[in-house]
């Protein structure tokens, strides 16, 4: 052993920890060896292949063409998965495993050592890494040393923790390791936490805490809804509880089984690595947007969302808040029930000489009361066409069920979903609540609304697919819209956010009424902030009074306020800022304004002299360095450094600035700014 390993085995307090990584590094370079031989082989066996049948074809047989076709695929096959065991061994040897505990069952003498890493690692036979998804890795999450106990395939298994160690392994070194009887955890955390932040979203596999593991091993529950204050880390959990059930059911579930919700596209680059580092493939995000331009094509067309803070028309801002409660559901529903009994008027339907009668087409309309109006029709019709053909003793000529469900569609008081949406507003007596902003073009408030109705009148197109779904920041989203969720996508689902987050002031929905579209949920509240330093976390509960909020023990600078006499001193002290961090080690900084076009604005003065990054809704990506966005934009994201600008008695007074103002400060990290002009506002300590 050279003296520089001597030395380091000096620094780290347990050297069998040295030694036990240096053995499984040799391990690892054998597997890598072994499985880079195997690949190389493969490669050479299909190029041959190849060749062969290249050089041949004109005397190969159909026969021998056929079967040397499918040995290709098979070579191929196994070159794939070969490559994909060389890919993984690789992420393995770069850090094997951040944790050890000794397990001792109950009633035997041995004592197991188990090390947890991202992936398992198996070598002759002995697995050497637990997974940190696997049974008994659950054990480090949930215990300190002393009785212990995991639930594996055969039953409960019980125990005792002799021992538990945690490690930061970076390119096959161990830079340091930590024992304790008390939660390690808090250690290893504080100094994740103090890192700088990156470009995405990174994995919390060595840093789970209990609570947080709980959520994410649950395989129980169909639905879970994750009530999390802003940092405590509820995205990060819903998608390590995704690769968790990729990894518990990879027999019945795959990443294309399921999607997330997100609310902007710079947020699902932001997470779009977590996943692929754990070992899983990247799942498909869609936006309510979407979904809705997927359901209404070819149906009608409707306006994207407007932004609420620069909106200024009352009416439109009227019409939004009373579709956006749970009540006006209700009402829906009341509607849909009374005019399922109204809409269709059975009569006699005639074709030459055969007859179906009214009360029979009636009972048949009714006897098909779970399927849409529409769909009802054509059922009604085939039970008409096989009345017709089994009764017709005098061979009169039989009309087909298209001609049967045109009569059919005749009895219909109204023909279309835009017309039944249309009496809803005059059942309501409020038909000023429905404008078309444009011919054949709803309002975006209007669509899901819309879409309620269509499923009842006409159907929507159901996902087979998806098994799981992901909802994020589920209070941006209102009652109408969860509940044509629920019929699209008739899944497990994972809802999570911050009612105290709450981005669109013409929202009224509740955490409540999430809860009540889903009695059936288990609903979990995560207080504990991670991301900001306990400094800037109370300076945040100052402003936004949120009794459960518990900032983490992470000691930082204080948030400083900063006077400015006008918007040219503002300017100046920003760009003394950007200065300080352009000379600091810190990675990112976001440069926080009210809205998208005040961010635009403000980007254009300064983009001629520094490198900067818009962050707006037609944004796709999330860079790292300096970032100007709006409050709305900032959400989901954080920054080492943030800077607020405009904090003035103006532009933060009613109790919704509040909430936005919350959002803002609970962005940043490590250093916390803001800047007002003359007046500060009074939300601020």
């Amino acid at each position: 052993m050279n003296t520089q390993n001597n030395q380091h085995k000096q620094t780290i307090p347990f050297p069998d920890e040295i030694i036990h990584l240096e053995t499984i590094n040799k391990k690892l370079d054998l597997s890598i060896a072994e499985t880079n031989s195997r690949v190389e082989r493969v490669n050479y066996e299909y190029i041959n292949s190849k060749k062969y049948m290249t050089d041949y074809r004109g005397e190969l047989d159909p026969h021998e063409m056929f079967q040397n076709e499918l040995a290709l695929k098979q070579i191929d096959r196994t070159g794939a998965f070969a490559v994909e065991v060389w890919d993984k061994l690789m992420k393995i040897k770069e850090s094997p495993y951040f944790a050890r505990i000794d397990f001792q069952e109950k009633d035997e003498q041995l004592i197991e050592k188990i090390y947890i890493g991202r992936f398992s690692f198996l070598h002759e036979n002995e697995l050497l890494i637990y997974d940190w998804r696997s049974p008994i890795a659950s054990m480090f999450y949930d215990y300190e040393t002393g009785p212990a106990k995991y639930d594996a395939p055969i039953g409960q298994i019980e125990g005792a923790l002799t021992l538990k160690r945690q490690f930061k392994i970076k390119n096959g070194i161990l830079e340091y390791a930590l024992e304790s009887s008390i939660n390690i955890q808090d250690d290893v955390l504080q100094r994740v936490l103090s890192d700088t932040s990156s470009e995405k979203m990174k994995s919390i596999i060595s840093t789970i805490q209990k609570k947080q593991n709980q959520i994410i091993r649950n395989e129980k529950n169909n639905t879970i809804i994750i009530q999390g204050v802003a940092g405590s880390g509820k995205t990060s959990i819903a998608l390590h509880r995704i690769a968790f059930l990729l990894y518990r059911f990879k027999n019945k579930l795959s990443a294309r089984n399921i999607t997330i919700i997100s609310p902007n596209k710079v947020f699902g680059d932001y997470i779009s690595t977590v996943l692929p580092e754990l070992g899983e493939e990247p799942i498909y995000e869609l936006s309510f947007e979407n979904i809705a331009q997927i359901q209404l094509e070819d149906i009608i067309q409707f306006e994207s969302d407007k932004d609420p803070l620069e909106t200024k028309d009352i009416h439109w801002a009227k019409r939004t808040r009373f579709k956006s409660t749970l009540y006006f559901v209700k009402q829906m529903n009341v509607y849909l029930s009374e005019i399922s009994k109204t809409l269709f008027v059975p009569k006699d339907y005639i074709y030459d000489e055969l007859i179906a009668p009214a009360d029979f087409i009636k009972e048949r309309f009714f006897a098909y009361q779970s399927y849409p109006i529409k769909k009802r029709l054509q059922l009604i019709a085939d039970d008409i066409y096989h009345r017709f053909t089994s009764r017709n003793t005098m061979g009169y000529k039989v009309p087909r069920p298209r001609t049967i469900l045109s009569g059919l569609n005749k009895m219909l008081k109204m023909k279309s979903t835009i017309a039944l949406y249309k009496e809803f507003y005059k059942w309501l007596d409020l038909s000023e609540m429905f404008v078309l902003p444009a011919k054949k073009t709803l309002e975006w408030s209007d669509v899901y609304p819309f879409l309620y109705l269509h499923a009842a009148f006409e159907g929507l197109q159901e996902s087979q697919l998806i098994k799981h779904l992901v909802i994020d920041e589920m209070q941006d989203y209102t009652p109408i819209q969860f509940a044509v969720i629920n019929q699209l996508f008739p899944c497990q689902k994972t809802i999570l956010g911050d009612f105290k987050q709450l981005i669109n002031p013409n929202h009224l929905n509740t955490i409540e009424d999430i809860q009540t579209l889903y009695n059936d949920a288990i609903y979990v509240e995560l207080t504990k902030s991670y991301r900001s330093t306990y400094e800037i976390i109370t300076f945040a509960n100052k402003i936004q009074n949120i009794d459960q909020l518990e900032p983490v023990e992470r000691h930082g600078e204080t948030p400083q306020l900063i006077f400015c006499k006008n918007k040219q001193d503002e300017m100046l002290k920003l760009k003394k800022k950007l200065k300080l961090f352009q000379a600091s080690y810190r990675a990112s900084l976001g440069i926080i304004v009210r809205t998208n076009s005040e961010a635009k604005s403000l980007y254009s003065q300064l983009l001629p002299d520094y490198n900067i990054n818009l962050i707006s809704p037609e944004s796709t990506r999330f860079e790292i360095g300096i970032s100007i966005t709006s409050i709305q934009m900032s959400k989901g994201l954080e920054f080492d450094e943030v800077i607020i600008l405009n904090v003035n008695h103006d532009n933060y007074k009613t109790e919704y600035d509040r909430s936005l103002l919350y959002i803002a400060v609970t962005r940043c990290m490590h250093q916390l700014t803001i800047m007002y002009v003359e007046k500060p506002s009074h939300f601020l300590p």
